[in-house]
C-alpha cells in the first residue's frame, strides 16, 4: 500500500440486535453479524480497539455541523497558528450558541446552529436616521423582536467596564 510504517487490520464480529444494519459497505454477509475492520498500527487486541475508536464515533457529528452550519470549512491559511485561530473562533461561536439555547430554553432539545440563526438571530433591519442620529429599525416581521427587545436594551445599554483610573489632582501632595 506504500505505508512508510507498519499496518494491521484489526477484525470485530458484532452481533446484531433489533434489526440494526451495518453502515458503510457490506464486506461479508453473514446473517446476523456486522463486521467492522481497523487499519491501524497499534498493537492491542481488537476488541480494545474497537472500544476505543467506537467512542471516537461520535464526534463526526459537530464536525460536520461546524463546517456546514458556520462555514468551519475551507478556511485552511498559511500559517499554522491562522488556522488554529479562525478554528478556535468558530468553535467559540458554537459553545456561544450552545449557551445562549442553555440559558433561554433549559428544557428544550438541541438545535442545530442553523436552525438558531434562521429563527432566532436572523431578522430584517435597516439603518436610518432619526433626528440626525443613526437608528436601526428592526423588523416586527421577524416574530423574537418582542422576546429579545431586553437582550437589544441591554446591549445599547451596555457599559464597557474599565479598570479604576488613579486621580492624580487627588493624591497629589
Amino acid at each position: 500500500m506504500g505505508w512508510k510504517k507498519l499496518r494491521r487490520f484489526a477484525v470485530v464480529r458484532e452481533r446484531v440486535h433489533d434489526g440494526k444494519s451495518a453502515l458503510g459497505r457490506k464486506l461479508i454477509d453473514v446473517p446476523g453479524s456486522m463486521f467492522r475492520i481497523f487499519v491501524t498500527n497499534r498493537v492491542e487486541n481488537p476488541l480494545e480497539l474497537w472500544r476505543d475508536y467506537n467512542k471516537r464515533a461520535t464526534v463526526e457529528q459537530p464536525i460536520e455541523e461546524l463546517k456546514a452550519e458556520l462555514n468551519a470549512d475551507g478556511f485552511c491559511m498559511k500559517a499554522f497558528f491562522a488556522t488554529e485561530s479562525a478554528f478556535l473562533s468558530v468553535l467559540f461561536t458554537f459553545n456561544l450558541l450552545s449557551l445562549y439555547q442553555t440559558a433561554t430554553h433549559p428544557a428544550a432539545s438541541y438545535r442545530q446552529p442553523a436552525t438558531l440563526r434562521a429563527t432566532v438571530f436572523l431578522g430584517g433591519a435597516i439603518l436610518g436616521r432619526a433626528a440626525r442620529k443613526p437608528v436601526l429599525h428592526l423588523s416586527s416581521a421577524w416574530g423574537a423582536l418582542e422576546k429579545h427587545n431586553p437582550l437589544i436594551e441591554a446591549v445599547l445599554n451596555w457599559i464597557i467596564p474599565t479598570s479604576p483610573k488613579f486621580d492624580s489632582a487627588a493624591n497629589s501632595p
